[in-house]
């Protein structure tokens, strides 16, 4: 199943992956496990933070759940309007059992936040006792799992592995202008004196460059707070190929004498949330990124763009094991 995905995946992101600065090398594992019903199902993690052994961690798909909606045996994991909140907790716990985020029999408390594509972060304890608003959690708390939602925003877990301290962001495009990640690396090392260096980072599946086409406002935002900007996007021109062959019937009275086809903007949130942990001082070798294109790969994947706003959600999770005695 593992090869069969790789190939697919390869074949995808061949066309885009000479647009990104970084090559594209296959970082995240997919670990097929069964559910209780024995429907397969996937996990995705991080091959550089498997190697931390304190570590619970995983990027959920859509497969292998028990939301009739989506497709059929889907594993929708946030409160969406079409499905029930009786289901989503099902899967949901059948995400967390096979996650390894359990103490024996019981699985560990699970903290998100209502997602509001900002830059707030809270520090928590435990499951706070009102909902809390924003895009980042952090934590050094064990058996306490800390998840976001996404559909094809980015989602990034970030790691200290001297601290044994976590955090799990949710990174659109607004959040990402606001430099939650980067202010992620900052609230770390405020709450748990973390040091940049220390920090290994994985970036789960979201919408990549060779599909997250956006507006000219998208791009006059983020040069107006990167220096970089200019290297996050790239233009396509539409093409039509009945106007390439018979152009005399385009003709207008207008000047230039014909219509122009518009011009797409595709932005690489990706390569933006890695450049920003970059600057906060995270090493370029401690980052992972996954290859996944979530409009691309909407068979393994839920994308909220390319399934026309119907359609589940995927959990990005990190927790700490018990302390070592």
């Amino acid at each position: 199943m593992l090869a069969k995905l790789q190939k697919e995946h390869s074949q995808s992101h061949r066309d885009s992956a000479h647009r990104s600065e970084y090559p594209l090398s296959l970082l995240i594992s997919i670990v097929p496990v069964k559910t209780r019903s024995e429907t397969k199902s996937s996990i995705l993690r991080s091959s550089t933070l498997t190697s931390v052994p304190w570590l619970v961690h995983g990027f959920s798909t859509r497969l292998g759940g028990t939301s009739k909606l989506y497709g059929g045996h889907a594993l929708n994991l946030g409160f969406t309007q079409q499905d029930s909140r009786a289901v989503v907790e099902r899967n949901r716990a059948i995400f967390l059992e096979k996650l390894g985020a359990k103490t024996g029999k019981k699985l560990w408390p699970l903290a998100t936040a209502r997602q509001i594509h900002s830059d707030l972060i809270h520090c928590v304890e435990g499951v706070p006792e009102q909902p809390l608003t924003g895009d980042g959690l952090i934590t050094a708390v064990p058996q306490l799992l800390l998840a976001v939602l996404t559909a094809d925003c980015i989602p990034v877990i970030l790691v200290d592995t001297k601290k044994r301290a976590i955090g799990v962001f949710h990174a659109g495009w607004r959040g990402t202008v606001k430099r939650i990640v980067e202010k992620g690396v900052g609230e770390m090392s405020r709450y748990f004196g973390s040091k940049p260096r220390d920090i290994k980072v994985a970036i789960g599946p979201g919408i990549h460059n060779c599909c997250y086409n956006v507006g000219e406002e998208v791009r006059i935002q983020f040069e107006s707070q990167f220096s970089y900007a200019d290297k996050l996007f790239h233009e396509i021109k539409e093409s039509d190929p009945i106007r390439e062959k018979y152009p005399l019937l385009f003709l207008t009275s207008r000047a230039p004498g014909h219509s122009e086809l518009p011009t797409n903007i595709f932005l690489d949130l990706v390569d933006a949330n890695r450049r920003q942990l970059m600057d906060a001082g995270v090493p370029p070798k401690n980052i992972d990124s996954s290859p996944l294109c979530t409009s691309c790969r909407k068979d393994l994947l839920f994308s909220h763009r390319a399934e026309n706003g119907v359609t589940g959600r995927m959990m990005a999770a990190v927790g700490i094991k018990q302390k070592i005695r």
